[in-house]
C-alpha cells in the first residue's frame, strides 16, 4: 500500500509527476492533521497515491511545493498544490463525485465550520498535557481545562439529539474531529472523557466506521510512535 511507504527525508529524490486520473497526498503516517485528509480520500473512494514526508528532515523539493513544510498537501497532475487540512478536505468534497460529506444547507455548513473553529482551540491541550507530564509538571489544571472543553462537545450531542456531530450519519465534521480521539488512550487522556457519556458513545461508533477502521492505528502503535516523538526522535516509519 502507498500509505505504508517509508518517508522521504532531506536529500531524497522528488517523486515524478502525479499520474493522470490520480491525486497525490503528501502525508505522515501518524499526523492527525494529515489523517483528516486521508479519511476524506478514503470515504469518497478517490484514486490517490501517498508520499510520506520526514517532518524533522524535510526534503528540499517538498519545501518548494509547500513552503510551510507541513502535511497534508495535495498535488494535482497539473502540478497545482493545496494545503492546510480543512482546505484540502473541502476541496476534495467539492471537486470529486460520490458521497458528499459537507452539508448542502448553508446554515448546517456554517454550523459545522463554527464547531470546527471551536474544536481548533481544544487541540493544543491534547499536546500540552503529555508535554507537561513529561517535564514533571502538575497537569491537573490542564486536564480540568480539557474536561471542561470536552463537556461542551458532549453538550452538542445532548442539545442536537443526534448520533454524530452533523446528524445521524458521519459527515465532514466527524472526520475533522476524529483523529485526536483515536490517540486519546495512547496519549493517556482517556480520564478526561469520564464525564462525557455522549462523546464516548460517538468514539465507539467512529471506531466502527468503515473509513476509520481502514486507516486507523491501534493504541499500542500510536503509543510507540508518540513515545519516540516525545523523546525528540520521532520514528515516522515505525512498524514498516
Amino acid at each position: 500500500m502507498a500509505a505504508a511507504q517509508k518517508c522521504h527525508a532531506k536529500g531524497s529524490c522528488a517523486p515524478g509527476p502525479v499520474p493522470q486520473g490520480q491525486i497525490r497526498i503528501y502525508s505522515m503516517r501518524f499526523c492527525p492533521f494529515a489523517q483528516r485528509t486521508r479519511l476524506v480520500l478514503k470515504a469518497k473512494g478517490i484514486n490517490h497515491e501517498t508520499v510520506n514526508i520526514h517532518l524533522k528532515e524535510k526534503p528540499e523539493w517538498y519545501l518548494k511545493k509547500n513552503p510551510l513544510g507541513l502535511v497534508p498537501t495535495l498535488e494535482l497532475p497539473s502540478g497545482q498544490v493545496i494545503y492546510e487540512s480543512p482546505i484540502t478536505c473541502e476541496y476534495l468534497d467539492e471537486v470529486y463525485p460520490g458521497k458528499k460529506l459537507t452539508p448542502s444547507d448553508p446554515f448546517e455548513k456554517a454550523q459545522q465550520k463554527m464547531l470546527l473553529e471551536e474544536y481548533s482551540k481544544i487541540i493544543p491541550l491534547f499536546y500540552k498535557i503529555p508535554g507537561s507530564r513529561k517535564s514533571g509538571e502538575d497537569v491537573s489544571a490542564l486536564e480540568a481545562e480539557l474536561m471542561e472543553k470536552l463537556s461542551k462537545l458532549n453538550k452538542v450531542f445532548v442539545d442536537k439529539k443526534t448520533t454524530y456531530f452533523g446528524g445521524d450519519s458521519v459527515t465532514m465534521i466527524d472526520y475533522l474531529i476524529w483523529p485526536w480521539f483515536e490517540r486519546a488512550e495512547a496519549w493517556q487522556l482517556n480520564q478526561c472523557l469520564d464525564s462525557t457519556p455522549e462523546l464516548k458513545k460517538w468514539i465507539l461508533l467512529m471506531q466502527e466506521d468503515p473509513t476509520v477502521k481502514a486507516i486507523m492505528f491501534d493504541a499500542e502503535t500510536h503509543k510507540a510512535f508518540f513515545n519516540s516523538f516525545m523523546a525528540g526522535n520521532p520514528n515516522y516509519d515505525y512498524g514498516l
